[in-house]
C-alpha cells in the first residue's frame, strides 16, 4: 500500500446512524452508500448486522450495490456475530469484518467482569474465526484512549497474530489530548510485534471538541486510515468529520499525505446526509456549514472581494460551494454594497454610492440581513436618478 495514502474509512451509515433520530431506511441508506463510493471513501462501515433484521437487510443490499468501495460490517467478539456478519457480506466484491472488544481496565473490570488475559484470548479467537470468512479483518480496541498503552501493544501484537489487517485504535469517549494520542500511535506503531503486515486506524470521537484534531495526530504518528463521518454526525457529540480530515490534508501539503476523496463532491454530500437524518449542520461548522464561505464583516468583505485569499484558505469550488458569499449587515462598508449592487446590475459612480449607502445603513439596523430585494428599494429611495 501507498505509505502516504491515508484510507478514509466512513461510518455514517453505522456509528452516523445511532444518532437519537437519524434512523435511515434501506433505500436512504442505499443512497448514501452509493454516494459514498462516488466520493471515493475507501471502506464504508454499513450497519452491524446482528443487531436487528433491518440492519441485516441493509448491509446486504449494501454489499451488492457498491462497486469501488471495501463494505464493512461490525461484530462484538462473539461467534453470532460474526456468523451473521459474514452472511450479510457476502454479495461484497470486498467484505471486511469488524470486530473488537473493549481493553480499558474500565471495561475490562465492570463492562466484562474479566482479566487481562481474558480479553486478549477473546479477541484473538473472535480475529480468527472471523478469519476464516473473510481475508480483511479490522479489530477495535474499543477505549483504547483510556487503555494502557504497554497492555494496548500487547493486544494489537495478538490481534495481528491471530490475522488482523488493520488495528483500530478508538478515542472512545473523546478523551485524548492531541499529544497524548499522536503519542499513543508512534508507541503502538513502534512497539506492536508484527505492525509492518497491519494498518493503524483512528476512531475519534468529539466529547471535548478533538476529534478532527486528534484523527490528525494519528495520521501524522503513521495511522494510516482514518474512520469518520459525513458532517461529524454520530454518538453523543459526534464522530470525526470527513469534509475536515480530507481538507486538512489537502490543505496541507507538507504532511505528504493524500486521500482519494473528490473534495468537489463533499458539500452535496453533506446536504445529502443532512436532509436524510434530519440533522441540520451548524451555519459556523467548518468545510461545509452555510457560513463557512460567508463574510459579513465590512473589513473582510473588502479584503475578499479584493483578493479572495485574504481571508479564505479554501477555494469555495474545491468543496462543491458556488462562490464565497458577501453578507450585507450593518457591519458591511461600501464595498461590499457596491459589490452586491453590481451583481444585480447597479454600476453606481462613488458620489452615488455614498448616497446610497446613507440610506442603506438606515435599512441594515432594521434588519439582521440585507437582501437583494432590499437593495432595489435602497436604490430607489436613495434618488439617485437610476431607474429602478
Amino acid at each position: 500500500m501507498d505509505n502516504q495514502k491515508v484510507q478514509i474509512f466512513d461510518t455514517t451509515l453505522r456509528d452516523g446512524e445511532q444518532v437519537p433520530g437519524c434512523k435511515l431506511n434501506t433505500e436512504q441508506k442505499l443512497i448514501i452508500a452509493r454516494r459514498l463510493d462516488e466520493l471515493g471513501v475507501d471502506i464504508i462501515e454499513s450497519g452491524f448486522p446482528v443487531s436487528s433484521p433491518g440492519d441485516f437487510i441493509s448491509v446486504e443490499a449494501i454489499s451488492k450495490a457498491v462497486q469501488n468501495a471495501t463494505v464493512c460490517a461490525l461484530t462484538r467478539a462473539v461467534k453470532e456475530d460474526i456468523e451473521v456478519a459474514a452472511r450479510a457480506l457476502q454479495y461484497a466484491k470486498k467484505p471486511r469484518i469488524h470486530t473488537g472488544i473493549g481493553t480499558s481496565d474500565s471495561h475490562i473490570k465492570y463492562k466484562f467482569n474479566a482479566t487481562r488475559d481474558e480479553i486478549i484470548q477473546r479477541a484473538a479467537e473472535a480475529i480468527s474465526y472471523a478469519r476464516t470468512f473473510v481475508d480483511d479483518v479490522e479489530f477495535y480496541a474499543e477505549d483504547a484512549g483510556r487503555t494502557d498503552n504497554e497492555f494496548l501493544a500487547k493486544v494489537c501484537s495478538e490481534a495481528i497474530r491471530a490475522g488482523a489487517t488493520v488495528l483500530n485504535i478508538p478515542d472512545t469517549t473523546g478523551y485524548c489530548l492531541p499529544e497524548e494520542y499522536g503519542a499513543k500511535i508512534k508507541y503502538l506503531k513502534e512497539n506492536v510485534i508484527g505492525i509492518e503486515k497491519a494498518v493503524l486506524s483512528c476512531h475519534c470521537h468529539n466529547d471535548l471538541g478533538l476529534a478532527t484534531a486528534n484523527s490528525i495526530a494519528g495520521v501524522i504518528n503513521g495511522a494510516r486510515q482514518i474512520e469518520c463521518t459525513i458532517n461529524g454526525i454520530g454518538e453523543r457529540a459526534g464522530n470525526t468529520a470527513l469534509e475536515e480530515v480530507v481538507m486538512i490534508l489537502k490543505q496541507h501539503p507538507t504532511l505528504g499525505l493524500y486521500t482519494n476523496i473528490d473534495s468537489k463532491l463533499l458539500y452535496d454530500t453533506s446536504r445529502l446526509v443532512s436532509d436524510s437524518m434530519g440533522m441540520i449542520v451548524q451555519p459556523n461548522k467548518a468545510v461545509v456549514g452555510a457560513n463557512a464561505f460567508a463574510h459579513s464583516s465590512g473589513i473582510h468583505q473588502d479584503g475578499v472581494i479584493k483578493n479572495r485569499e485574504t481571508y479564505e484558505i479554501m477555494d469555495p469550488h474545491d468543496v462543491g460551494v458556488t462562490e464565497s458569499a458577501i453578507i450585507l449587515t450593518a457591519r458591511s462598508g461600501r464595498a461590499a454594497l457596491a459589490y452586491r449592487a453590481k451583481k444585480i446590475g447597479y454600476e453606481l459612480t462613488k458620489l452615488q454610492l455614498d448616497v446610497v449607502y446613507l440610506e442603506f445603513l438606515k435599512y441594515a439596523d432594521r434588519k439582521k440581513e440585507v437582501l437583494d430585494n432590499d437593495v432595489h428599494e435602497i436604490i430607489k429611495t436613495s434618488n439617485i436618478g437610476i431607474l429602478v
